[in-house]
């Protein structure tokens, strides 16, 4: 039964912490959401800026392959300006293979922290991916020998020796933030499926638009896929935002809050250098402020279940709520928040409650008219 939620680990860590130990916790994390049903679970790739210590997602997804039964395990993402295409492509299969079938391929063009260490900029990594994006898909889902020259890969006669573990296509999933609209464009050229991460909404001022700009997204990889003569499902359209719930709407909220500051000011401001705080905004109300405005998701389970709604409604629908996962609190209140959501909030978002409650309501109506 799909739960319709998964988690999306960066992953990031405070600094501070045993390394080692952060890395463990991710795989005992999607350990343990497997065993709640989760359908999705997320690696993000991170070279720079210390809190994101994971550079080589694959091989988490590779361990977590053998810890796992039924969840699907995907690249959140591979950033195709940094990768040979070839390389992207033989991993992709290699983990289709360990996962026997629970593998996603997420690509994007890439964090533009790690860009500036490799001596790229923004349109370089775009033109990258525009370059790089129509090999990958060749080179893992197709059939045809490859023969491409750019002035940074080159492929001559180039196929995979090792083919998919079954007969469909591996799922490509391209990754989208902000108020990006090439990347929705190429979701609709090449028929892909759409990842949209919502923290660039967070970082909004209170009050902005946030859920509109995801729907103008969809809209424009909408607009695409006519233009080019494909379809797309929203069903197989993604949004990951920060998400915590708790018995009541105090407790979520007392919870997170410290760890919630540090992640905007101790990572987004002082180490990444963005401004994260909208002139005439109050540091102490942020995350309220944040959660009114829809870049975040924190209460009890009827209050993120109403959310969940909101932003259905206002998006025209999506398929699947990729749960964003920091390090905001206690390993044991995140673990709660998560079963939670597994056992509370999902039945009502994918209608999974509706059965036994017809059950109980038929049985009801049934003796009072006997």
């Amino acid at each position: 039964m799909h739960s319709r939620i998964g988690v999306f680990l960066s992953p990031v860590h405070e600094t501070g912490q045993d390394p080692h130990l952060a890395i463990r916790r991710n795989l005992d994390l999607v350990e343990y959401v497997d065993r709640l049903n989760y359908d999705e679970a997320w690696f993000g790739e991170h070279h720079s800026l210390g809190w994101g210590l994971v550079g080589a997602p694959e091989t988490l997804i590779a361990a977590a392959s053998q810890r796992t039964r039924q969840i699907k395990l995907a690249h959140g993402v591979v950033p195709l300006s940094g990768h040979h295409p070839f390389h992207v492509a033989s991993r992709a299969v290699h983990l289709q293979h360990l996962t026997q079938g629970r593998y996603i391929l997420g690509v994007g063009p890439g964090v533009p922290f790690d860009a500036t260490m490799f001596g790229l900029d923004g349109k370089v990594q775009r033109r990258r991916l525009d370059e790089a994006l129509p090999t990958v898909l060749e080179l893992v889902n197709g059939d045809e020998r490859v023969t491409r020259k750019t002035d940074w890969f080159e492929l001559k006669d180039a196929k995979l020796q090792l083919p998919r573990f079954g007969p469909g296509p591996i799922e490509v999933a391209l990754a989208t933030s902000g108020t990006s609209v090439s990347s929705p464009r190429l979701i609709g050229r090449y028929g892909l499926s759409m990842t949209t991460f919502a923290l660039p909404f967070a970082l909004l001022t209170p009050g902005a638009p946030e859920h509109i700009g995801l729907a103008q997204q969809w809209k424009h990889a909408e607009e695409a896929a006519d233009e080019f003569g494909q379809t797309l499902r929203r069903e197989d359209w993604r949004i990951a935002l920060p998400v915590h719930v708790a018995e009541t709407s105090r407790q979520a909220f007392a919870e997170v809050g410290d760890g919630y500051d540090r992640w905007m000011f101790e990572y987004f401001a002082k180490t990444g250098g963005r401004d994260v705080l909208a002139p005439g905004a109050k540091r102490e109300t942020m995350l309220r402020d944040r959660v009114e405005a829809g870049g975040a998701l924190v209460g009890s389970v009827e209050e993120v279940v109403s959310g969940i709604r909101r932003i259905q409604e206002a998006t025209g629908g999506f398929g699947t709520l990729l749960v964003y996962v920091p390090d905001w609190t206690s390993y044991e209140n995140t673990d709660r928040s998560l079963e939670l959501l597994a056992r509370y909030v999902a039945p009502q978002i994918n209608g999974s409650a509706a059965r036994p409650q017809e059950a109980v309501d038929w049985a009801v109506a049934a003796r009072a008219a006997r």
